[in-house]
């Protein structure tokens, strides 16, 4: 059988989380709010260090809405490069949000921009024509670069750069569990300053749908209007709010993908391959022809994708640390 190391999203629901989302009490959001969803979305909100939150069918949805809700048409707005926002949601910020995006370079490592990058792009020029720039978009992991964390520290500087220049701040947080976890700190040490944040349960958690986005009372009342309008509003989703709350039992055990993407990674370094250590969960391996390196992984049993002209390998709670030794034979006899 393939070692599927394409992304921790292909994770399944277990036993213990199919039992209660059959066991869920549930309700018509749309209608009267289901309450299981409602206990999820109040116990993310906690985590995160926000007034509320709200559940959304995809991380994609939540950064969309943020954004729909920060924005004006035609504002700027400022990413670093390779955020997911930029590169792998189809446009959506500027389609349908209407924004005009600017990507930061990586002067302060891989994808992280100093503040001083921030403050430079901050402002408006003093023509009525010139271009607005109103929001920041922070990503924490960091997925194009591979899974790399923004400390606290630098978080809180980049967040300060945005409000002195009169910016909003929302944090794409799909991973923020794996960056707290790796940094061992709270998920609301890393939202500091943040006006949204954008979090993913259906990646290394496990559960098989859902995302949050959390915010100010104020912004989730308009945030749950803006997802009716995308298609949102679901109906009885406690069904599955309920594996979302058993997710966020997890979080601790995904110390476990981080060791085991460490030993993955020091293994392909043991066969010559040119590995960037990694952080948390995400191995990003450079080879001369990304094609014909993923037809050769197809070939021994070992799935992975393309990213930034690299190969990335994603470690998760479907992975065993037998299957990524698996792996390491495999390729050594290839």
């Amino acid at each position: 059988m393939p070692v599927d190391l394409r992304s921790d999203t292909v994770t399944r629901p277990d036993d213990q989380m199919v039992a209660a989302m059959s066991a869920a009490e549930v309700g018509d959001d749309v209608l009267d709010r289901d309450p299981t969803m409602r206990a999820l979305e109040a116990r993310t909100a906690h985590l995160l260090g926000t007034a509320d939150a709200l559940w959304v069918p995809s991380g994609t949805m939540g950064n969309l809405i943020a954004m729909a809700l920060h924005l004006q048409r035609g504002d700027r707005f400022l990413a670093p490069r390779g955020a997911h926002v930029l590169t792998h949601e189809l446009g959506s910020a500027a389609w349908l949000a209407g924004g005009m995006p600017e990507a930061l370079p990586w002067d302060a490592g891989p994808g992280r921009p100093p503040a001083d990058t921030v403050r430079a792009h901050t402002g408006a020029g003093t023509r009525f024509d010139a271009l607005r720039t109103t929001l920041l978009c922070l990503e924490n992991t960091h997925n194009g670069a591979g899974g790399v964390v923004i400390p606290p520290h630098e978080h809180a500087q980049l967040a300060a750069a945005a409000r002195d220049g009169g910016l909003r701040v929302h944090l794409d947080g799909a991973r923020i569990w794996n960056a707290a976890i790796a940094l061992g700190v709270p998920p609301a040490a890393l939202t500091v300053g943040v006006d949204t944040v954008q979090a993913c349960l259906s990646k290394g958690l496990g559960a098989p749908v859902g995302s949050v986005v959390a915010g100010s009372t104020e912004f989730i009342a308009e945030a749950r209007r803006t997802r009716k309008m995308l298609g949102g509003g679901v109906r009885q989703g406690g069904v599955l709010a309920a594996a979302g709350i058993v997710a966020l039992d997890r979080i601790d055990e995904l110390a476990e993908d981080h060791d085991k993407a460490t030993r993955l990674a020091e293994g392909l370094a043991e066969l010559g391959w040119d590995v960037t250590p990694p952080q948390t969960n995400i191995v990003l391996v450079t080879v001369p022809d990304v094609r014909l390196a993923l037809a050769r992984l197809e070939d021994s049993g070992v799935l992975a994708v393309p990213m930034e002209g690299r190969l990335r390998f994603v470690t998760h709670r479907n992975v065993s640390k037998s299957d990524v030794e698996e792996v390491l034979h495999r390729l050594g006899r290839s």
